[in-house]
């Protein structure tokens, strides 16, 4: 919302304006101040009773996504209740209401802010909302643009995705990916074990046991930071190969004593060979458009609604 008017009237925002006319309903509002208090007060009870019934204690959830899964299971709880003495219950009510509603369209609103002007600081991070996201550290001092939606931002140079975050829940957080730092690693090994990105790495299982003893190995034959620069020419591979593929290469390699980066790509086409064909989507790669093209065949009977 934009501005509160007077009376019902309001100055909306356009992407609500968007988002009304993509699923096509209609905005009213409450009269403003005490004049339009009585107008949703059963809307208020019934999210503070679902409050109550099913959000006490308060819940410690880790992401947007675990918190919606509880909130649809409370609902779904909700289905047998019976609303003051009405005969049918929540449920019922809802499946008869459903067969007047419209069809959904079939592909969903794009319901993101657009951020058009969103700069990478020197450390190859974004702030967004106060918190921080990685992007390729290439990017470092340009101006990015940034799609920001309720549970995930997307950073996009060129028209195409280069990362892709789940959205912190709070401020002042850094969501790292270790891959973003990969080519200034190889240039500065002795970084590597300290990195934040290492750390979230591992915490998130995408840097596992098998990369860990792959390290241990190269660093043990090789010395710190050519053991080092030889890892990150595996996590290199991440980016075109399946993680699959990669874990199983790297295991095959250190069975035969060898930390060659070389020989974990040979042993990984070997792999590849023997496997179906998986599509294998490097990062900076949006995802391609493949709606069908607009098409004209109602637009006289929109002309004859027109009219009528």
């Amino acid at each position: 919302m934009v501005k509160v008017l007077f009376g019902r009237d309001r100055l909306e925002n356009e992407r609500f304006i968007a988002l009304r006319s993509h699923y096509g309903y209609d905005s009213f509002y409450c009269l403003p101040g005490i004049d339009g208090s009585h107008e949703k007060g059963g809307v208020e009870g019934e999210v503070g009773r679902f409050r109550r019934r099913h959000l006490v204690p308060v819940p410690k959830v880790a992401s947007m996504a675990e918190l919606n899964e509880l909130l649809a299971a409370g609902d779904l709880l909700d289905d047998d209740r019976h609303i003051a003495r009405r005969a049918e219950t929540v449920g019922q009510a809802a499946g008869a209401e459903a067969a007047w509603l419209r069809e959904l369209p079939d592909e969903p609103f794009d319901a993101v802010a657009i951020l058009p002007a969103v700069k990478v600081e020197t450390k190859g991070r974004i702030c967004v909302r106060q918190s921080f996201y990685s992007v390729p550290v290439r990017l470092a001092r340009r101006r990015i643009v940034v799609r920001l939606g309720a549970s995930a931002l997307e950073a996009v140079v060129d028209g195409r995705v280069v990362a892709r975050h789940e959205r912190s829940l709070h401020k002042g957080t850094e969501d790292l990916v270790l891959d973003h730092y990969l080519e200034i690693l190889v240039r500065k090994p002795g970084a590597m074990p300290g990195s934040t990105a290492l750390v979230q790495a591992r915490a998130a299982g995408v840097f596992g046991p098998t990369h860990e003893a792959f390290w241990t190995e190269a660093r043990r034959r090789l010395g710190d930071g050519a053991g080092t620069r030889a890892l990150i020419g595996v996590l290199l591979f991440h980016r075109r190969m399946a993680p699959a593929v990669v874990i199983e290469a790297m295991e095959a390699a250190l069975g035969i004593a060898s930390v060659d980066p070389e020989v974990v790509a040979i042993e990984a086409r070997r792999i590849e060979a023997r496997r179906p064909p998986a599509p294998v989507v490097p990062i900076g790669t949006g995802a391609r458009d493949v709606r069908p093209a607009p098409r004209l065949e109602g637009y006289d009977a929109l002309l004859v609604g027109a009219g009528s």
